[in-house]
């Protein structure tokens, strides 16, 4: 039995109901999805390759 994911907004989500980010761990990886359709597609990646991306969005 699999348990539920607890998500989590990313704290770079906006109040305003724009783009929202959430974020849960899942095993060795990270979950994405976007909070405003929480039934739809998750993206699953390591956290080396979201530490990556978050680097280089920052640069």
């Amino acid at each position: 039995m699999e348990l539920e994911p607890t998500w989590r907004k990313s704290s770079r989500s906006g109040s305003s109901g724009g783009s929202c980010v959430e974020l849960a761990q899942a095993k060795d990886r990270v979950a994405i999805r976007d909070s405003k359709d929480p039934e739809g597609p998750v993206l699953l990646v390591s956290r080396a390759a979201l530490r990556a991306a978050i680097r280089a969005v920052d640069e």
